[in-house]
């Protein structure tokens, strides 16, 4: 098999490798089809917390790969005693970035299949030497990507983003009707690819109540109804500018199959509010198929063996359900 899952175990002072684990042992399908992408002694010090009995196989090269095991891929050799469970290091970001390069190469060389990620901390990140602002933006760059967004998955309800990762001002300057279209686009083609022949994609306005003609605002008018305008004129299924307070809503009533929200917050906050133990993030327009656990490193429980798994599992599900509709 060349399609292996790559998980990353992200930042190794949170509960990724925790919860890698967990996935792996609750559904022993993905443990035959997952390479964990690590450090030899964390998840070993993890293996031995968890009491997992199945034994773990760390290797160099896919290659090396043995059914019924739990296969680690050991990108680098760091002394369990370096990495401070629960606290943000520069040694502990450097390694979530170097799990996550290798496995991104990985991928880009056809020699696994799907990346799925935990959690990276990104204060770690940056004080580890990378400045990226978080996973997304390291897959476009790495990948050669241009034209990308995340999406929010649950089974209740699907957002994707015009912008994420920058302040609230910026993210207002960033509505722009072709960056409105582009993510119009992705969103169609995810949904498309998860089973949804006609997708219902509903757009988001930026302002209160979509701007009321002008009234509160008018970005609705000026870059989101035209982008909406001409994304229908090419056949999609869209809806939009519709005020946001009430666009989710609507959504999981079955409206609208994803909906468009103009910035991070907007798409963020209905989404782990419905859906925080079982919610996917997914890089959209990569040549690669990448999801992600949709929380954070939770520093306060890491190494008490006490983290939700759910999030991973979803993860796992929701990048095999990609890799079967390529």
């Amino acid at each position: 098999m060349t399609n292996y899952i790559g998980i990353t175990i992200g930042d190794p002072s949170g509960v990724g490798p925790e919860i890698s684990l967990k996935a792996l042992m609750k559904n022993k399908d993905y443990l035959s089809e997952s390479i964990i992408f690590g450090s030899k002694e964390i998840m070993a010090y993890y293996a031995d917390l968890l009491k997992i009995k199945t034994p773990l196989n760390f290797i160099t090269n896919v290659d090396q790969f043995e059914p019924g095991k739990i296969n680690v891929y050991n990108v680098m050799d760091i002394p369990l005693e370096k990495i401070p469970i629960g606290r943000v290091s520069p040694i502990s970001g450097d390694a979530a970035f170097q799990f996550l390069r290798v496995a991104i190469d990985l991928a880009m060389k056809k020699k696994i299949g799907p990346v799925v990620t935990a959690p990276l901390n990104k204060d770690a990140l940056h004080k580890g030497g990378h400045n990226f602002d978080g996973h997304t933006e390291i897959f476009a760059e790495f990948t050669g990507t241009k034209k990308y967004t995340m999406m929010l998955w649950s089974p209740k309800l699907a957002v994707v983003h015009v912008s994420t990762h920058v302040p609230l001002r910026k993210a207002c300057d960033l509505v722009k009707k072709n960056r409105v279209e582009e993510c119009i686009d992705l969103a169609n083609n995810a949904m498309k690819r998860l089973g949804i022949r006609e997708p219902k994609i509903a757009v988001a306005g930026l302002n209160p109540h979509a701007g009321e003609d002008g009234l509160f605002g008018d970005e609705e008018i000026k870059e989101i109804n035209p982008a909406v305008k001409e994304k229908q004129a090419q056949g999609i299924n869209v809806s939009g500018a519709l005020p946001p307070d009430t666009v989710f809503l609507k959504a999981t009533q079955g409206k609208f199959d994803i909906v468009v929200a103009m910035y991070h917050d907007q798409g963020h906050i209905p989404m782990k509010l419905l859906a925080f133990d079982e919610g996917v993030n997914v890089t959209l327009g990569l040549p690669i198929i990448r999801t992600s656990v949709d929380h954070g490193t939770a520093f306060d429980i890491a190494g008490k063996g006490i983290a939700n798994e759910s999030s991973m599992l979803a993860s796992i599900a929701l990048a095999m359900k990609f890799e079967h509709n390529a």
